[in-house]
């Protein structure tokens, strides 16, 4: 299947820079991955050039094979107990070298091997990172621990300031395969459920800690059709969702699902208009370039003052 050609309003900075060569050399020196590299954001030249990242711990190696990401998939290995302790002293650099740094966005591959102790490990992490950096705030970005109550009750106990997890797409699409330019036929989300994510959301809303946001991204441009894409919308608020974000899906390589449709900036303003006037979810971050970490502080203090007025 033939991709189509990026539209003009696709524009992503190059990595370079003071900033992006200190975070370069700070996650080899702790031996620490970044979503940014491993996922190839589009954001990485603007978000590292501004000295902020997104952490990626348990590991580079996802055991789940959707058909959008770029981190490469197959068996976990061991985890790493000390990977908390490496994380916060990044986070207590990054801090030092950039005193504006408030907010910190920690993510994860899938261990689907090890569900529970991984969840124990995320929950670690956090704890750590606060405990050197008492000021700044923390977000997380899990996965669904396939519907795990106890796994997730880990990770609500160590009170993180905001409990992110991707809806990712319309529930249609999840197991629908496609043809790659490659010839593989490929899902966007085959071992994942939607009913699963949307618990995730729900029962971190219920039991998460006074105050903790909570937070979801879809990805448009995969072959779902606008009312899906409402109708996801709809879900997320009624699981009690605070903060939505929808970005456009780019493909990492011919080996990835094929972009079916690249959504114009005004589609986008229409979503996040709709998101927010009519069903209600207190705010909706839109725009071909939008993820789910990025501007992730920005995004939180759009949602607070939006609470305000």
């Amino acid at each position: 299947m033939r991709n189509i050609g990026k539209p003009s309003w696709i524009k992503a900075k190059l990595p370079s820079g003071k900033n992006y060569t200190l975070l370069k050399n700070l996650t080899k020196e702790l031996n620490l991955h970044t979503v940014c590299q491993e996922a190839r954001c589009p954001n990485i030249g603007e978000c590292w050039g501004a000295g902020t990242l997104t952490f990626m711990i348990l590991g580079d190696t996802c055991t789940r094979s959707c058909g959008f990401c770029h981190v490469k998939t197959g068996n976990g290995g061991e985890l790493d107990l000390e990977e908390p302790k490496r994380v916060a002293l990044a986070v207590n650099s990054l801090i030092e070298n950039n005193a504006n740094i408030t907010h910190v966005v920690i993510t994860s591959v899938n261990r689907d091997d090890k569900n529970y102790e991984s969840a124990c490990i995320f929950a670690d992490t956090i704890k750590t990172v606060r405990e050197y950096n008492p000021e700044v705030k923390i977000e997380v970005l899990i996965p669904d621990f396939k519907g795990d109550s106890q796994a997730l009750n880990q990770i609500l106990q160590a009170e993180p300031d905001v409990l992110n997890h991707n809806i990712e797409t319309v529930p249609r699409l999840y197991r629908l395969q496609q043809v790659t330019q490659s010839g593989r036929k490929r899902s966007v989300r085959p071992q994942a459920n939607y009913t699963w994510s949307l618990k995730v959301i729900s029962e971190s809303k219920k039991k998460g800690h006074h105050g903790m946001l909570t937070k979801s991204g879809i990805m448009v441009g995969l072959g779902e059709e606008m009312e899906e894409i409402l109708e996801t919308l709809h879900d997320l608020k009624s699981a009690g969702c605070d903060i939505v974000t929808i970005g456009q899906y780019l493909q990492p390589t011919i080996d990835h699902l094929p972009v079916s449709k690249y959504y114009h900036p005004l589609e986008f303003d229409s979503l996040k208009a709709y998101g927010e006037n009519i069903i209600g979810i207190p705010h909706v971050e839109a725009g071909p370039l939008v993820r789910s970490s990025y501007h992730a502080e920005k995004q939180v203090m759009k949602f607070e003052n939006s609470s305000l007025s």
